[in-house]
């Protein structure tokens, strides 16, 4: 059972242009949810031109006419996330120059040409998240992010700001020496004892120096070094990121103070020099789910609270059984068996069972324990996107498959799709191939990183919820315990069906179904019963999988099947091969003389109805069926 903790105060991101041709681009970035509102310029006759009174305000937003926009600016800088603005980069300066404080705490700030080619990180580029923004925007609108910042430019990474994207927190270090230096081409050294490795295999990455894990130990003066980054779950020196690998296990007597609670477990990292940064989450007794200390601790850090039942907790092999706890709870230990169960597999302790009595004015008492887990998790933190990438071609990819591949930190996929998606890949992007036949594999290895905190998009051809991976990736998603989910998108894409339709002329403008002729997942008695079910309601038909080297007869069954319902011989036929590529064809025959040997698993075979017919060359499905009237 797990219980998702919050922790996170809500922040704006705000949109506004210098006139009312803006409204249109920004209504386009609202709709698209890359910012919550919009500051409108003044009605006509108070000094800027406004938006056409055939545009009125909607919701989430409003008109900034009764008090200037500087003053607007100033109110919500403190409290806001970002600010995307349209206009002339001089004139954006001019007004958020009297607001600007630290970049480490200046919100980021994107500006936009009118025609919403170039999308320009104005500030906050990287503590911001200006840049990401960025490309964001320029994916949604079609056009380019001009990034200018030392890493974006040399394609390196961003290092005090790419940790966000792996799913980690950031901590203590002199980040402004570190990124000096990188940006000089001085050499970084990476010591790194927790979290996802598979950072180091970015294109961006690339140049970084490798450290013994044990160089804190070994050569505590060279642990001094500003030039260093480390990525642990310890405080230390060096440029630090914290991966999510800690769990802290508590058990608390009913009505236990929050006070109590937060001085033990700031106590104990403290002494044992561990990130609070660090902490993936607490994990107790299922009888605590709805302790009020625990619950209100959970919100306040956002920190993830996991409750496990008794007979789990007791399974669990602990330093310090308790015989009292065993007579009242049922397991002889809650805070050390919490922790190493939720740390899983691999997990080691890394603080035993100390117990916090109440100070002046508290109540209850409690125990923690601390273990570190093998691999770091905060579903919270993550997302996968399931996108389908068209048939081949880039101009086939849609707006919203576009946004989420630049969201996206980790690409997985089969080599192939990703290979006509590569033009499209940053370097501070992973890209992950995988095998034709691992499917599932794939699923597996893209909703794990999601569940560790990343982004990752799982690619399919065409659409995804079309012979592609989203049915599988939902499968293992809804599995999992509703607070172990990571967020879950799917993305539509044009379907080979849709392109080859479009290149035939207009077949499916009658009832069409699509039938996949691969038994490697269904048995092939079931995908007869569809032909033929398919030949008896004169459906237009679309033939998946059509044919490969190991499975060469199919297709010819399927054509006996279809004729032997009383599909004529005449019957138009479709062969799409290579759909959206340079390599594409697309042939018009008769059921009857179907060439199967020029068939692949790269085709789509498009076979019409009794209606289906063919006139210059382009292939018709009338929409009145014959015997109907088309009113």
């Amino acid at each position: 059972m797990s219980i998702p903790g919050t922790g996170q105060d809500p922040t704006l991101r705000w949109g506004f242009g210098l006139g009312g041709a803006s409204l249109p681009l920004l209504r386009r970035l609202l709709a698209a949810g890359l910012i919550d509102r919009i500051a409108l310029p003044p009605q006509p006759g108070e000094g800027i031109s406004a938006q056409p009174e055939t545009t009125p305000p909607r919701a989430n937003e409003c008109d900034w006419a009764a008090r200037s926009l500087g003053e607007l600016l100033a109110s919500e800088w403190p409290r806001s996330q970002a600010f995307v603005a349209v206009g002339a980069c001089g004139a954006i300066t001019r007004l958020i120059a009297p607001l600007l404080g630290d970049k480490t705490s200046d919100p980021a700030v994107v500006v936009l040409d009118p025609a919403g080619r170039y999308a320009i990180p104005l500030i906050g580029g990287h503590a911001g998240g200006a840049e990401v923004l960025s490309q964001r925007i320029a994916a949604v609108l079609g056009g380019e992010a001009v990034l200018t910042g030392a890493s974006s430019g040399d394609g390196r990474l961003a290092l005090d700001s790419f940790g966000r994207a792996w799913g980690w927190r950031r901590g203590s270090g002199d980040w402004d020496a570190l990124m000096k230096g990188f940006a000089r081409g001085e050499p970084i050294a990476v010591a790194q004892q927790a979290g996802n490795g598979r950072w180091r295999q970015l294109d961006a990455a690339q140049g970084l120096l490798s450290e013994p894990e044990s160089v804190e130990q070994d050569h505590p003066q060279e642990a001094a070094v500003a030039r260093r980054l480390v990525v642990a779950a310890e405080r230390g020196d060096g440029c630090r990121w914290h991966p999510p690998s800690l769990w802290l296990g508590v058990g608390c007597e009913r009505n236990t103070s929050l006070s109590l609670l937060e001085r033990m477990l700031d106590g104990a990292l403290a002494e044992q020099g561990l990130a609070a940064e660090a902490v993936a989450g607490l994990a107790s007794a299922d009888r605590k789910a709805d302790e009020p200390a625990l619950l209100q601790l959970a919100e306040r850090r956002g920190w993830p609270l996991r409750c496990f039942e008794a007979e789990a907790l007791n399974a669990v092999a602990v330093p310090n059984p308790s015989a009292v706890v065993a007579a009242e709870l049922g397991t002889a230990s809650v805070a050390e068996a919490a922790a190493l169960l939720a740390a899983g597999p691999g997990a080691q302790l890394r603080l035993g069972k100390r117990i916090e009595r109440p100070g002046a004015g508290e109540r209850g008492a409690a125990t923690l324990a601390i273990a570190a887990a093998a691999s770091q998790w905060a579903p919270q933190r993550g997302q996968l996107h399931l996108i389908g990438s068209g048939p081949g071609s880039l101009e086939l990819l849609t707006p919203d498959a576009r946004r989420a591949l630049a969201e996206s930190h980790v690409w997985v996929g089969y080599g192939l799709y990703l290979d006509l998606l590569e033009p499209l890949r940053r370097p501070d992007q992973l890209r992950s191939d995988g095998q034709l036949t691992q499917e599932r594999e794939r699923c597996r290895e893209a909703l794990e990183m999601a569940c560790q905190g990343l982004t990752v998009a799982l690619i399919s051809s065409g659409d995804s919820g079309i012979y592609g991976m989203a049915g599988l990736a939902l499968e293992q998603w809804m599995a999992l315990e509703a607070g172990d989910r990571p967020g879950f998108t799917v993305h539509p894409g044009i379907s080979a069906l849709q392109l080859a339709a479009a290149r035939a002329g207009a077949p499916l403008m009658h009832d069409f179904c699509t039938v996949s002729l691969s038994d490697r997942l269904t048995p092939w008695a079931v995908i007869e019963q569809r032909l033929r079910a398919a030949a008896a309601g004169d459906f237009v038909v679309a033939l998946y999988n059509p044919r490969s080297r190991g499975r060469d007869w199919q297709l010819g069954r399927a054509r006996e099947l279809l004729l032997e319902g009383g599909r004529p011989a005449q019957t138009p036929v479709v062969l799409a091969r290579q759909l959206g590529r340079q390599e594409e064809q697309v042939s018009l025959h008769t059921l009857g003389d179907l060439p199967l040997e020029q068939v692949d698993m790269l085709t789509l075979v498009l076979i019409g109805n009794a209606s289906s017919r063919v006139a210059g060359g382009r292939l018709v499905t009338p929409r009145g069926y014959p015997g109907a009237e088309l009113a």
